[in-house]
């Protein structure tokens, strides 16, 4: 049975249980669980991580913890009981886990790995404190390194700032918000501005001397040396290394480290110097033999230097080499670093090249406690300390020392009867009283323990010698009375014995008689002689000789002067025990000299303080005394020195002496009676203040009246002791006198001089300092009394000195802080006062700063819940005095210029701060008394309604994001809860003060915008934070945004008519806060717009202003990335808005006006959709489809559906940049178009708008067509900037501005060049279906066609696409999906290639026209497009499949042309059309002549120089006829069983035949010009060729044929393929009557035919004799084909746009096998294994592909020729149309389609109908569709369906005999071309390249800027034609003709 758990509340999970049992909990080791009920060994509860889901888990698997429990029962709270810190750290840990690992997603591998490091060292640190076997300080140290670390992290991670007391969280609600603000503050600043270290230390570690010399023990001594001031600045550091130059004590650390401490920020400069002199131990000479002397001496070798300023970067200068000079001239070696510093060292010689002193060097900063603590390694191995030399900055009480330095200078001695100077050494002892010499008192430096005796070194043959050598005597105080120091001086012999001869000493006594130290500075000694054996131990028979110089003793005076030998030291004491001033000595032995007194009091203030501070206690002892021995005749001066010396306490050097003084009041202070005199005293010098002239005397008084209170308490309290109390009223009289005459001197008014203010300034400053010893003696209130009555004698005039007002205010502040005001007793007598002046000084708006602090101190003692009588009334008080004062003055500073300085910045922030943070406290403090009585206290309603506007515009300010740093989530909701609780109580004075008659529009504005920005904040949005975040504010705080939602709503629903005022202006702000994904929220929310609309209805009858509003503010919000972070969520919490709930759409279904209410909301939703996909898609980073897309379905949305211009003009130039950046110049230059078409050429004037200046349309309007020209010419779109140049020109012309015109024609003329010159590829063209719900709606279930980039093939395209949309699933096959698919979750893309079929033929269809015009209309201004998809209908004949092959012909007609505002456009429209076998052969057949033709006027002209295409395709055609070729075509068309059977194809039939006929006679001819230009290694290939062509005629019965007709040699109508550009050559008639061709509805329109039956003689001598070549124009391609064999092959397998059914030849590969019958279409298998498609073609081998290009056949004679032309071109045909056909056009004005090759292969224009029907690379005959699925040239078949006007019909005439073709006149034919339009004989023409793909040599095709000419094609006159009355006409001159024939029928 399950029972609650009474004391398991809160667990860990030690192991992970996957929970597989019933109702199990699956749990993860480390999460923790909260426990609700337990049975047999199971828990039943939940993890904290995810408290929803319930279940049960093994008790095993949790570690129980210790917990309390609040609110027991269902919604129980369990809190671990246990260190703050540590539950901090553990969540804090957890919240890092998760984002940890996402920097490793992120790939932010440094703070990832950072992160790492510091998340171990704090659970290290957490096992620490778990342990709790640490002491209490090291536990403080553990938890501060926690919280330091847990801050940066959370500053890292851009968590929120953790506000901490001594370590631990502080709850918002325990402590006030001054007091939160200021722990905030305090983290922040320390976070912001790390504090400069006063202190420094430097670090030197010794590492080695590099020599070559060695051989010899060193002493190496380092120092710090001032050069400015010429004297070293610390101890010294002294080691010793071995004779390698490495450290003698290497397991000894202190011995080679050192650490110099107490650098002050002064000394760290450049003049500053660490100085290393370096002594070698050893023989005199260095380069002495070994055995030449044993004694070893100490001998300089070589000095160092090194700036300290080299080491302030801050970098451990880890191995460091300093240069090591050595001293060539002995004399000098006491100032060698000098010299050295001063750049003199070219008189020293270094060591050596490589020779240096290895040393590691580190400066650091803190004090020494810090270091230790930061660096605790280095003291942990071991380190000396270096002092500096003296005192430090800052002398601390306790610190003892007594070092006496010793600086060994100089000696001058005589030779002593030698030929050379002495080689002197001084030995030196401390001597005691008893004549013993001191043992280990001699310290050379730290790093080396103290010596009993001290040898100097020596100087070679100098008895002047210099050695500056500095020691350390740290001589016990009780050893110092008596003590001397001895000097032995020595000769040191350089012979082979090496003795040292003693020749004399000098002494020194530490102390003088009267108990004076040595004094302080150089003592020039006597030398006494001496023999070498004389004895020293004896002190009695030297110490009554004279020392120093000047100080002689008994008649020896004259023998004395009489001695020229002298020893110099330098002294220095620092002691904290003995002095050598005699003044401070005469003082504290006053008694002694009674007379003295006077004296000794007057010099005192001449003393250095350092003196006085030693001897602090014996002073004050000395002082009180004197006092108690004679009140009346030294208290004034004992008085002056007591103030002297309380004031030499402030001093910063001797601050921490203060303490001192203090104890010595508190524990040894003994003066009784001395508070009577100080009284009397202190009081003499208040009453003459106003009196006095000079009042620096009476400042120093003032300033030390804390001391001088301290010394008369604690006097009085002696007095009170020793009396029990005895006068006691005298005494508080006499205190009473004291602040009376004080009040007295502050309330006087300085006149003139200032004087008297700068001493009532003193004495505020002081004066707060006094309250805590008069509590000593009086009750608080009376001592409130005092104070009170004190600080309110103050003037408070305000034209008073400025700075005696700041100091009455910090007297206030100190006042707040002191101990008075913290008794509520006093603070209630005090508040007046203190609130009196602060509403001065906020009125004025004066010391702000103080200001603030001193009300933030106010509310520091003002707790939360403090719900006592007192409290309550000093809030009534505070409300009065300062609430509206407070206001003000929040609205004033908010709205000042923020500083530019950092620091003022900083400054302004805090005040503005502090001042919010008091106005929250107080507001939170209020009760509904206290609003209520505010309320009441106004006496109109202008004065409340001022109020409330007020308050609530503070209120909008402190909402605002940058009122507090962004990571103080803490404080915002706390200040959150604050107003929101403050706006409850003001909404009910709003409801009873402003509603009906009172209705004030601008207080309720103010009421609702306040609402919504408060909803609206980034720091309520419990949506974005982590679930633990989330969590705990909603315990503390709950949703604070329902709350105001439902205020809102309440309010609403009270403005009753009201609300009109409202509409629309709130529809923006409401709709934000409906944005916010918040459930009840909305709830509360939504209804509010259907009672806008309601009354929108009633007031007006409809709601446009509703709609527009909404529509306007949907945008904005969208731009600004408002709403939900998803885009389902996004979308999702419009639906509710609109949809379902809470029934919105319901509650306007019962309106009267449902109708417009439901438009609008459809409305609304389709354009939010719109813009959830605008933003979704802005999102990603670089420019895709996507966005362009997404940002043309919106504008297209602003445009047609809701006619809003200037969003409209906003999304046109958003989608602008767009292509910009995606470098869619066309496509921009479209785009921009939209707006240019808005404008007129008028001068209206045009407002500044987005980066337009202000202007006239006009200039607006210029401005767009010149950045529309460049964007379509960056984008090779000459053709329309042309068109715009000339309406440009045209406005420049209607206004006579010639330059500009002038200009304008040139840019026209450069682009009519940059059509002719430059190279223009064309793009492929892809159709793209995006289905599935999964897609943005824009894309959803639609199919487009998109313009691909250049040199984009369908591969790169689909894979682009699928990089675009990567959870997109490519489908297999080109069929149209079915309803699954469409509504499947998902997103599917089907994509394959299409063929652009350009509206106008005109221009393609033209004679004369370069390609690289042509290029630009196959391309261009496209609205229809098509692919092909090849099936069999019936039964498939296994022999020739060719008779069921059927082709499916698709044509989409999209909703705007191609170019445009984007690349792709929505498919409007689709039709199909079923192709039946014969007609796939006809179009078959009809390509690949035109592709002939094509390389063959291409040869003519000189255009290829190579002739290899053209061998490559005659043999790709010949020899495939020769291996069966087309005959499949005649077994299934041409046998009578299939004429039977379909008699309906007859024309068709026969249509086949003449293009057999036709491709012959082109074969014949091209052979002809083959044999002209082929080269002479190609001649037996051509041979063959002919031989094979022979045999193809004969096997299609070409010589049957000819018998019907006459054999005509070709000719061309001019002798030449020159044709004119403006009109082209008609085939005419023996009788000069125009000759209209036959049209066939499969055939290219108006091509003529002629009939060939062989290569005659004549032909070929036609063609040797041409000799008219084309006008060469620049070449858009020139590529050199190769002469390889391989050259022959095709590179095409087939047209793009034909579906191939011609059958197999002889080397046809194998049947396509079964399996892939069914599986043509696939269209996403890799190109390996998909079969051939119409999306994804097949790559075929070059073997195979010259199989393709072999076509050939004869033609039989044709079928009745006489059937009209619609007849014609009606073949059986399956027509699905799924909208109505476009309006027919003219027959004659139709252009030849571009044709558009696979996106896989490259073609050749003169390669288009390479098919397996004539190769047979595939038996089954669709490997067509392998390239494209639709065919190039049938546009023109197409076109023919869709005409409306009859064709002409053909008239049959007899076959006339050849003739020479005479020149025709074209003059007359002009006429009948402009009418009849009909295109020139042979509309050959050719493509430019698309894309540089490789390409066969064979291939390469230059480009010719005119077409060439081609044989005729046989054809009947057409009779309708001669009633045109005319014919064409060539205007251009005509080069002689050759001879020619006409053929007749």
């Amino acid at each position: 049975m399950w029972i609650p758990t009474e004391h398991e509340k809160y667990g860990v999970v030690i192991a992970s249980f996957r929970g597989t049992v019933p109702y199990g909990l699956s749990l993860e080791i480390g999460d923790t669980v909260q426990i609700l009920e337990k049975c047999d060994g199971w828990y039943r509860g939940f993890a904290l991580k995810n408290p929803n889901i319930k279940g049960i888990f093994p008790s095993s698997y949790v570690h129980l913890k210790n917990a309390c429990v609040k609110n027991k029962g269902q919604f129980e709270m369990v809190i671990p009981t246990e260190d703050s810190v540590i539950t901090e750290m553990t969540s804090t840990l957890r919240d890092w886990g998760t984002m940890w690992k996402q920097l490793y997603v992120r790939n932010e591998g440094d703070l990832f790995h950072r992160l790492w490091h510091i998340m171990n060292e704090i659970l290290d640190l957490r096992r620490q404190v778990l342990v709790g076997h640490l002491t209490h300080d090291r536990m403080k140290d553990v938890k501060r390194h926690i919280t330091a670390r847990l801050d940066w992290g959370n500053e890292q991670l851009g968590l929120d700032l953790v506000p901490r007391k001594e370590y631990a969280m502080v709850d918002p609600e325990d402590i006030s918000i001054t007091e939160l603000y200021r722990l905030m503050e305090h983290r922040h600043r320390k976070k912001d501005t790390p504090v400069q270290a006063s202190s420094h230390h430097l670090f030197v570690q010794m590492k080695s001397l590099m020599c070559s010399n060695l051989g010899e023990e060193l002493e190496v001594i380092f120092s710090l040396f001032d050069s400015k001031e010429n004297r070293p600045i610390s101890e010294r550091f002294f080691l010793r290394l071995n004779r390698n130059g490495l450290p003698k004590a290497p397991d000894k650390p202190e011995r080679h480290c050192s650490l110099f401490v107490d650098l002050g920020s002064s000394e760290l400069r450049k003049d500053i110097y660490i100085t290393v002199h370096i002594i070698r131990i050893g023989r005199m000479g260095a380069g002495e033999k070994k055995n030449a002397c044993s004694v070893q001496y100490r001998r300089p070798f070589g000095c160092a230097v090194l700036s300290i300023a080299d080491l302030l970067t801050g970098e451990t200068k880890d191995d460091l080499i300093l240069k090591v000079y050595m001293c060539n001239t002995e004399s000098e070696w006491y100032q060698i670093h000098e010299n050295i510093i001063k750049k003199l060292n070219a008189r020293y010689n270094l060591t050596g090249s490589n020779a240096g002193l290895a040393v590691s060097l580190q400066l650091l900063h803190g004090d020494i406690e810090q270091i230790r603590r930061e660096y605790s390694s280095v003291f942990s191995h071991g380190v000396s300390i270096t002092r500096k030399l003296g005192f430090s900055n800052i002398i601390m009480p306790g610190e003892m020392r007594n070092d006496l330095y010793i600086t060994i200078e100089r000696g001058e001695f005589e030779k002593g009867g030698k030929s050379v100077a002495r080689n002197v050494e001084v030995t030196m002892f401390i001597v005691d009283s008893s004549g013993q010499a001191l043992k280990d008192f001699i310290s050379f430096g730290s790093g080396e323990p103290p010596a009993s005796e001290y040898h100097s070194f020596v100087l070679y043959h100098n008895n002047s010698p210099r050695w500056s050598e500095l020691l350390k005597l740290p001589i016990p105080v009780d050893k110092f009375r008596g003590a001397h120091i001895r000097f032995e001086f020595r000769h040191c012999s350089t012979k082979e014995k090496g003795e040292k001869k003693l020749f004399g000493f000098s002494f020194v006594p530490l102390m003088q008689e009267d108990g004076r130290t040595l004094p302080d500075g150089t003592h020039e000694l006597i030398v006494h002689k001496c023999e070498e054996n004389t004895n020293l131990q004896d002190t009695t028979r030297y110490l009554k000789l004279p020392f120093s110089k000047g100080i002689f003793l008994g008649n020896n005076n004259q023998a004395m002067k009489a001695t020229k030998e002298s020893f110099c030291i330098t002294s220095f004491l620092c002691s904290t025990k003995l002095t050598q001033n005699g003044d401070m000595l005469d003082l504290l032995k006053w008694r002694t000299h009674p007379d003295k007194i006077t004296g000794c009091l007057s010099k005192l203030k001449e003393i250095d303080g350092s003196e006085i501070v030693k001897f602090l206690q014996d002073t004050l002892d000395t002082l009180f005394g004197i006092l108690d021995e004679n009140s009346q005749k030294y208290g004034s001066k004992v008085f002056d020195s007591l103030v002297h010396i309380i004031n030499l306490l402030q001093d910063s050097k001797f601050h921490h002496f203060k303490p001192v003084m203090d104890t010595y009041i508190e524990s040894h202070f003994a003066g009784a009676l001395a508070y009577r005199d100080l009284i009397k005293v202190l009081k003499w010098y208040v009453d003459r203040i106003t009196e006095a002239e000079r009042q620096e005397h009476i400042q120093e008084v003032l300033k030390a009246q804390e001391y001088i209170f301290k010394y008369i308490v604690q006097s009085r309290r002696l007095f009170s002791l020793a009396t029990g109390g005895q006068n006691e009223e005298e005494f508080r009289c006499c205190i009473q006198e004291l602040l009376m005459s004080v009040r007295f001197f502050l309330s006087q008014e300085s006149k003139g001089s200032g004087a008297l203010s700068q001493s009532q300034a003193v004495f505020l400053s002081s004066f707060p300092a006094v309250y805590s010893e008069l509590l000593k003696l009086f009750d608080v209130r009376e001592v409130a009394n005092l104070v009170q009555d004190t600080l309110g004698s103050l003037p408070t005039i305000l034209h008073v000195d400025d700075s005696l007002q700041a100091i009455k205010l910090q007297c206030i502040g100190k006042t707040v802080e002191s101990q008075l005001y913290t008794n509520p007793d006093s603070r209630y007598i005090l508040l007046p006062v203190v609130l009196h002046h602060l509403h001065i000084h906020l009125q004025e708006q004066k010391d702000l700063i103080m200001c603030a602090r001193i009300l933030s101190n106010v509310f520091c003692l003002i707790k939360k819940n403090s719900s006592e009588k007192s409290v309550l009334e000093e809030i009534d008080v505070i409300v009065t005095s300062l609430l509206d004062i407070l206001l003000r003055t929040i609205l004033e500073i908010t709205s000042r210029p923020q500083p530019s300085s950092s620091a003022m910045r900083f400054q302004f922030q805090d005040v503005t701060g502090e001042f919010v943070a008091c106005l929250l406290s107080l507001l939170r403090q209020m009760t509904d008394r206290h609003y209520q009585q505010l309320l009441d206290s106004f006496n109109t309603k202008e004065e409340l309604r001022d109020f409330l506007l007020q308050i609530f515009t503070v209120f909008r300010i402190l909402i605002r994001p940058e009122m507090f740093p962004k990571d103080w989530t803490v404080m915002r909701l706390v200040a959150n809860n604050v107003i929101i609780t403050t706006v409850l109580y003001l909404s009910d004075a709003l409801r009873k003060n402003f509603l009906n008659e009172n209705f004030d529009y601008k207080i309720w504005d103010s009421y609702f915008y306040l609402a919504v920005i408060f909803i609206n904040q980034l720091c309520l949005q419990l949506e974005m934070f982590t679930p633990s975040k989330k969590k705990k504010v909603l315990e503390k705080y709950g949703d604070m945004r329902v709350t105001m939602g439902c205020e809102i709503f309440s309010m609403w629903q009270n403005l009753g008519e009201h609300k009109l005022h409202f509409i629309p202006a709130l529809i923006g702000p409401f709709l934000e806060v409906t944005l916010i994904p918040q459930q009840d929220l909305r709830n509360v929310m939504i209804p509010i717009f259907h009672d806008m609309m309601d009354w929108e209805q009633r007031r007006s009858g409809n709601f446009k202003q509703v709609e527009a509003k909404l529509i306007d503010k949907l945008d904005s919000l969208m731009s600004e990335g408002k709403g939900d972070e998803t885009y389902r969520e996004l979308f999702n919490s419009i639906i509710p808005l609109f949809g379902p709930y809470p029934s919105l759409l319901k509650k306007i279904e019962r309106e009267t006006w449902r109708e417009s209410g439901v438009s609008l909301i459809a409305t609304v939703t389709r354009l939010m959709e719109r813009l959830l996909d605008y933003r979704d898609c802005m999102k990603m980073g670089e420019v895709d489809g996507k966005k362009i897309g997404c940002t043309v379905s919106l504008l297209n949305f602003y445009k047609t559906e809701l006619n809003k211009e200037e969003m409209y003009i906003r999304y046109i130039h958003k989608l602008y940049d767009l292509h910009l950046k995606a470098q869619n110049f066309t496509e921009a230059a479209y785009t921009l178009l939209l707006y240019d078409e808005l404008l007129e050429w008028s001068d209206r004037p045009l407002r500044e708008f987005l980066t337009y200046p202000m202007q006239t349309e006009w200039q607006r309007k210029e401005h767009l067509h010149l950045t529309i020209i460049q964007n379509f010419d960056r984008g090779k779109c000459w053709e329309n900037g042309i068109i715009l140049c000339r309406k440009i020109a045209e406005q420049y012309e209607s206004y006579y501005d010639y330059r500009n015109l002038s200009k304008m024609r040139m840019m026209e003329a450069s682009l009519y060049d940059k059509i002719m010159d430059q190279q223009r590829l064309e793009p492929e063209f892809f159709r793209v279906g995006f289905y599935g719900k999964k897609f943005p709606f824009f894309l959803r279930n639609k199919e487009f066609v998109c313009r691909g980039h250049d040199y984009e093939r369908l591969e790169a395209f689909q894979q682009r696409m699928l990089n675009e949309f990567p959870h997109a699933i490519a489908m297999q096959h080109a069929n149209q999906p079915d309803e699954t698919i469409f509504q499947a979750e998902a997103q599917y893309l089907q994509i394959y290639a299409v063929t652009p079929i350009p509206e106008s033929q005109e221009v393609l269809q033209r004679e004369g026209v370069p390609d690289n015009i042509k290029s630009f209309y196959k391309v261009n201004h496209i609205w229809k497009f098509r692919y092909d998809r090849p099936f069999h209908k019936g039964t498939k004949d296994k022999e020739n499949e060719f008779k069921s092959l059927w082709v499916e012909r698709t044509s989409l007609y999209l909703v705007q042309s191609l170019p445009g505002i984007s690349r792709w456009f929505e498919v409007e429209k689709r039709e199909v059309v079923e192709m039946s076998p014969l007609e796939n052969a006809i179009e078959v057949l009809e390509n690949k002549n035109q592709q002939l033709k094509t390389l063959i006027s291409q040869c003519q002209t000189r255009q290829m120089q190579n002739i290899n295409p053209l061998t490559m395709c005659l043999n790709g055609v010949i020899d495939a006829a020769v291996n069966g070729g087309v005959s499949r075509y005649q077994e299934a068309f041409f046998v009578k069983e299939y004429i039977l059977s379909h008699p309906e194809d007859g024309e068709k039939i026969a249509r086949l035949r003449e293009l057999m006929l036709e491709q012959a006679q082109i074969l014949e001819f091209g052979l002809a010009v083959h044999e002209k230009f082929v080269p002479q290694d190609m001649r037996p290939l051509h041979k063959k060729l002919v031989d094979q062509f022979f045999v193809m005629k004969s096997s299609l019965g070409i010589q049957e044929f000819s018998a019907c007709m006459q054999a005509s040699p070709v000719h061309f109508p001019n002798g030449s393929p020159r044709v004119c550009r403006n009109s082209a050559p008609a085939s005419v008639s023996p009788d000069g009557t125009r000759v209209i061709p036959r049209r066939s509805p499969l055939s290219y329109p108006a091509v003529n035919r002629y009939s060939s039956s062989s290569l005659s003689s004549q032909a070929s001598a036609e063609v040797s004799n041409i000799t008219g070549q084309s006008e060469s124009s620049d070449e858009v391609f020139n590529m050199q084909p190769s002469p390889s064999t391989s050259s022959l092959s095709s590179t095409h397998s087939a047209s793009p746009n034909v579906t191939s059914s011609a059958p197999s030849s002889a080397r046809a590969s194998p049947l396509l096998s079964d399996k892939h019958k069914h599986s043509r279409e696939n269209s996403c298998l890799s190109p390996r294994e998909r079969p051939c498609s119409a999306i994804y073609p097949t790559p075929v081998e070059p073997s195979q592909r010259m199989l393709f290009n072999h076509i050939g056949d004869g033609a039989l004679p044709r079928s009745d020729p006489n059937l009209s032309a619609p007849e014609k071109a009606s073949p059986a045909r399956h027509t699905t149309s799924i909208s109505p056909s476009p309006a027919g056009r003219s027959p004659l004005k139709g252009s030849v389609q571009s044709f558009t090759p696979s996106p896989v292969e490259y073609h050749s224009p003169g390669l288009i109908s390479n098919s397996p029907v004539l190769s047979g690379s595939y038996s089954s005959g669709i490997s067509s569709l392998s390239r494209c699925s639709t065919s190039e040239t049938s546009g023109f078949e197409n076109q023919v369906n869709e005409q409306s006007a009859p064709v002409p019909v053909p008239v049959p005439l007899p076959v006339p005999v050849p003739v020479p073709m005479p020149v025709p006149t074209y003059a007359g034919e002009e006429p009948v071309r402009k009418e009849s339009k009909t295109p020139p004989p042979y509309s050959v023409y050719e493509r430019t390249l698309r894309r540089p793909v490789p390409l066969p040599h064979s291939l390469s095709i230059p480009v010719t800027p005119e077409p060439p000419a081609l044989p005729p094609k046989p054809l009947a006159a057409r009779s309708s034609h001669l009633e045109n009355g005319a014919r064409r006409t060539d205007p251009g001159p005509r080069p002689r003709p050759l001879p020619r024939k006409v053929s007749q029928l």
